[in-house]
């Protein structure tokens, strides 16, 4: 990928509650951004990545181009909160191109990276204008088109895609449809990840094509080919697991408690049986001290 300053535009809209992506399409373009970073930032330290989401009220900037993914995962975090609304993808672009603008390495290449999961309310004509204006600035846009891939949704990124592109190769559209893999396996095999020339090879073509991972290989990626990225994948993929293990243990604790908790104990203010197995306060232990009394009494002559 080479040096780079890349914003994500995520998706949050209310179609991003959907379940055909697993576990929903919020939670896939999650663990797809994470493994964007890592990418961006692997291929060489300096780059940087920004977050934003383009739902609810509108557009929003989550984490400013940073080297620190544990921003990019608070981002995520807090945006999950927020899932409500269409999604404003004309507007999370201009947002996104500004703050590019402003980065500080300016030998930093500028690239945007768009999810998109929902009907796109701008039309195909505002769409064409934006893509020039992007060009003429020289950033280039991907686009993740999944979940919502009716024909309308991507004749209008195709249309965008084909404005900007031009003479150069550095943007791509990519539709992943549902399947057993997970959104990001998928991403891994396409020209978003691979760099410039991967798309041949890859199954994933830069002009809106299905794109799939290779069966031979965990997360699509040979480990011979680039092991760094492959244990970068597999890392990500298991600490994920171990946070999800780690939360449905405390959900189980917390819970535990709480029913523990309506439970009232009820005390006993002396134990039940003596240490002769008898009854506490039964007539025995009177009866011993009647006879002892007695005894006292005898005449011993």
């Amino acid at each position: 990928m080479g040096l780079e300053a890349v914003m994500i535009v995520v998706d949050n809209s209310e179609s991003s509650r959907n379940g055909d992506y697993t576990p929903t399409r919020y939670d896939a373009q999650s663990d797809a951004v994470n493994i964007i970073f890592q990418k961006v930032v692997q291929d060489n330290p300096e780059s940087s990545v920004g977050l934003m989401s383009m739902g609810g009220k509108g557009p929003e900037v989550l984490a400013t181009l940073t080297t620190d993914q544990g921003k990019i995962l608070e981002g995520l975090h807090q945006t999950k909160k927020k899932i409500r609304g269409s999604a404003h993808v004309s507007t999370g672009i201009q947002i996104a191109s500004l703050a590019l603008k402003h980065r500080q390495n300016k030998s930093q290449r500028a690239r945007i990276i768009v999810f998109v999961c929902s009907p796109i309310e701008e039309g195909e004509r505002e769409l064409v204008v934006l893509a020039k204006k992007m060009k003429k600035f020289s950033i280039s846009v991907d686009f993740v088109l999944f979940g919502d891939m009716d024909e309308e949704n991507q004749a209008k990124l195709e249309a965008f895609n084909r404005e900007i592109k031009g003479t150069t190769e550095s943007s791509h559209l990519v539709v992943i449809p549902p399947s057993s893999k997970l959104l990001s396996d998928q991403l891994i095999s396409t020209p978003i990840l691979l760099g410039e020339g991967a798309a041949s090879g890859s199954g994933a073509m830069g002009g809106g094509e299905a794109a799939g991972p290779s069966d031979d290989f965990p997360f699509g990626v040979d480990p011979t080919q680039d092991p760094e990225l492959a244990l970068a994948l597999r890392m990500s993929m298991e600490e994920e697991k171990s946070r999800q293990e780690k939360r449905a243990r405390d959900e189980a604790e917390a819970a535990q408690k709480t029913s523990l908790e309506s439970v009232k104990e009820e005390g006993e203010s002396a134990p039940l049986l003596d240490k002769d197995g008898e009854a506490s306060g039964s007539k025995k232990d009177d009866d011993k001290g009647g006879k002892s009394g007695d005894g006292d009494k005898m005449d011993t002559s």
